[in-house]
């Protein structure tokens, strides 16, 4: 049986990173270069900075993390989306280079993927964390584009999204929050997608299960986490499904998508997916 697909928003601008709380879906415009709200009636802006390419949010504290993909930053708010603290670079005084995505630690910090160079000729993607009071460190270097991240249900594996070279790898966690142990977790073509599949998101569902999101294809990949086996897809009718969030009952997806990848702004939709 075919997934229930509904368009929630019909003009998003390259919609990705979002998250759900409280019955509010939460999620950047990368082409607008705004964090959006939406309470299932309509859509009001957060916070918005021209030129931030706004890639990914999330809640830090009593206020949001935002990582703005173009101009190097993250970006801590307080409750209203007013900006606290701007993080340019990290402990090691490097700039950041392409923050993307954002998953939350449980212990009221976040790990943050910076990309490093879209279509990379260097391998220079790393994994940050931002502790509570904004403290940022270097956890892990050369990742081949670093995007999606996702920390497992029993907190010890960080799954990082390797996107160029189409693959997800994994960490162990510390005690620290420190990541160790890097590993392979599996390649999208071993589940059957395309040499070229690009992985971008990802989340853990309600059911346990992996849920990657394609920039290469309008499809969500559901992976059983133990088995490495590819349990099901979902799909829209959309050419990239970049990002994903689920509602806090689990029973809608709610998937950012884009329809044209060939210029900015990157018109796209937000869908909320049922009966998947």
């Amino acid at each position: 049986m075919a997934a229930d697909v509904k368009v929630i928003d019909a003009d998003a601008k390259f919609p990705e990173g979002p998250f759900v709380e409280n019955g509010v879906l939460y999620y950047a415009q990368y082409g607008a270069g705004e964090i959006d709200k939406w309470d299932g009636k309509q859509r009001t802006v957060l916070w918005h900075q021209e030129g931030s390419g706004a890639n990914a949010v999330q809640r830090f504290g009593d206020g949001f993390i935002i990582a703005g993909y173009d101009n190097g930053t993250i970006v801590l708010t307080d409750a209203s989306g007013t900006t606290k603290t701007v993080i340019a670079q990290d402990d090691e005084g490097q700039k950041l280079l392409g923050p993307n995505d954002i998953a939350l630690d449980g212990k009221g910090g976040a790990y943050v993927s910076l990309s490093g160079p879209w279509e990379s000729g260097p391998i220079v993607g790393k994994i940050v964390h931002v502790a509570k009071d904004g403290k940022t460190r270097v956890l892990a270097k050369d990742i081949h584009y670093a995007n999606g991240l996702v920390v497992s249900a029993d907190g010890q594996t960080l799954y990082v999204n390797e996107s160029e070279a189409g693959r997800v790898i994994r960490f162990k966690i510390a005690a620290d929050g420190s990541l160790s142990d890097r590993r392979l977790y599996l390649r999208l073509y071993e589940l059957g997608e395309p040499a070229a599949a690009y992985p971008d998101g990802i989340k853990l569902g309600p059911d346990g299960n992996l849920y990657i999101g394609e920039y290469s294809a309008g499809r969500i990949l559901v992976v059983d986490p133990s088995t490495k086996k590819l349990v099901k897809t979902i799909d829209v009718p959309s050419a990239a499904a970049p990002n994903l969030a689920f509602s806090g009952d689990g029973k809608t997806i709610y998937v950012t998508a884009v329809d044209d990848k060939s210029a900015a702004p990157y018109p796209g939709k937000i869908y909320a997916v049922t009966n998947f």
